[in-house]
Formats: structure tokens, sequence, C-alpha cells
């Protein structure tokens, strides 16, 4: 989990476009981020395992 701190610096408009932090909505994670879903690697995981998150589901082969 992310300081609120940190989530609130990266929600403000950059004063240049490369500083832009994408980070996930659920739990501030910048690392692991898929910017599909807007989510990092772990709450997508948890989402998809519940079922929560429409079209995905896991995969068994």
């Amino acid at each position: 989990m992310a300081k609120t701190s940190v989530q609130a610096r990266a929600e403000k408009h950059p004063k240049f476009s490369t500083r832009v932090v994408n980070r996930c909505w659920k739990c501030g994670r910048k690392h692991g981020y898929l910017r599909r879903y807007d989510l990092c690697r772990i709450c997508f995981r948890e989402l998809a395992s519940k079922g929560e998150i429409p079209g995905v589901r896991k995969a068994s082969w």
C-alpha cells in the first residue's frame, strides 16, 4: 500500500508528460501495473479469482 501523500502527488497534473506515474486505483502500487485494467498485478489477481472483472476467468487446461 502506497502512502496517501504519494498517491495524491501522482494524481496531480505533472509539469512534463514524462513524469506521469501510472498507479493502481485500489492500492496505489506503481510497479506491475496493467494499463488495460488500471490495476496492479496483485489486485488484478485477487479480483479475477473472485470473478469481479468481467470477461476474465482463471485458465484451466
